[in-house]
């Protein structure tokens, strides 16, 4: 029986010594290691290996090495495999601090003063209060719903659309279709943290640009597929968008001559929002991997049969 990580091989060393210090009787093997397929078990990754079972004959468990598991498909991960999402503390705090972040670089502009510096143009903007600027948070999860409690600390108006109904206080909440367009007109700033689905491929789109305040901010920490670049880049060149942070690409590592690169109303961050921390993921990780020895329930099982 043993645990093999085929995730982000600059981190493993770390998991490693985390995982001989919580779980010792579990082998924990690296992409590297000497691999005896048929012992493996658990499997820590961010994308499916080809002919997953062809390979691991039998595995019982994955655990997905980031908060995506839209790419964990019944056609790929057969349904019964359980795959568990990544919920720990530190990638959750990673994404605080970067939302944050990112809003506050939309509000005070700072986007259009890194573009002046290189420039050497000295040109002061008009400050906005934050308790006149508008926020908005698309999909309100674990990480969605985290973010806009943290936000409510700098006094925005904040709102959050979900697909289901939700309660949060000091948020005005919009659920489903037909409120997507009463929040969007409520957005000055729009964060997407939204899973990525059929129903959620290419939602950042022109119409869905069109019918945010002009001059609004973006903020994409969901996925690359979210994002339609083109209509992105059209909006900026409008000034419909007035700034947008970036975190996450269709292709990746991003293109060197993407328009993005030069864009000077865009700021470019290497899918670094949210990072597994292994200090604290491997302690969640191995009590799950307790809990399915004993048959207790699993936390964090992803359900595969909903749409998003």
């Amino acid at each position: 029986m043993s645990f093999l990580y085929l995730a982000d091989p600059s981190r493993g060393s770390r998991w490693k010594s985390m995982f001989a210090a919580e779980a010792p009787d579990i082998p924990f093997l690296l992409a590297d290691d000497k691999i005896t397929p048929h012992e493996v078990r658990y499997l820590m990754t961010w994308e499916v290996p080809p002919n997953l079972l062809k390979q691991y004959p039998n595995l019982q468990l994955i655990f997905s090495a980031g908060a995506g598991t839209d790419q964990f498909t019944p056609k790929l991960v057969p349904p019964h495999i359980p795959v568990v999402r990544m919920n720990e503390p530190g990638m959750t705090t990673g994404m605080l601090e970067y939302v944050s972040f990112a809003v506050l670089a939309l509000h005070r502009d700072m986007v259009g003063y890194i573009a002046n510096q290189s420039k050497a143009a000295w040109s002061p903007r008009l400050n906005v209060p934050a308790s006149q600027r508008r926020v908005g948070v698309m999909g309100l999860g674990t990480l969605g719903l985290a973010v806009v409690e943290h936000l409510n600390v700098f006094g925005f108006k904040l709102s959050g659309w979900n697909r289901s109904p939700r309660s949060i206080e000091g948020v005005t909440v919009y659920t489903g279709s037909d409120q997507l367009d009463l929040f969007l007109a409520s957005c000055d700033i729009l964060v997407c943290l939204l899973p990525l689905s059929e129903e959620t491929r290419g939602i950042l789109n022109s119409r869905l640009f069109d019918t945010l305040p002009r001059g609004a901010g973006l903020i994409n920490v969901g996925r690359g597929g979210h994002l339609v670049e083109e209509d992105l880049l059209t909006a900026l060149d409008s000034g419909q968008i007035r700034g947008a942070v970036l975190d996450v690409f269709a292709t990746e590592p991003l293109p060197r001559n993407h328009p993005f690169w030069g864009n000077p109303a865009v700021l470019v961050t290497p899918h670094i929002a949210s990072m597994t921390q292994p200090e604290t993921a491997a302690k969640v990780v191995v009590a799950n991997i307790r809990r399915h020895q004993t048959g207790e329930p699993l936390i964090d099982v992803v359900n595969r049969r909903r749409s998003s």
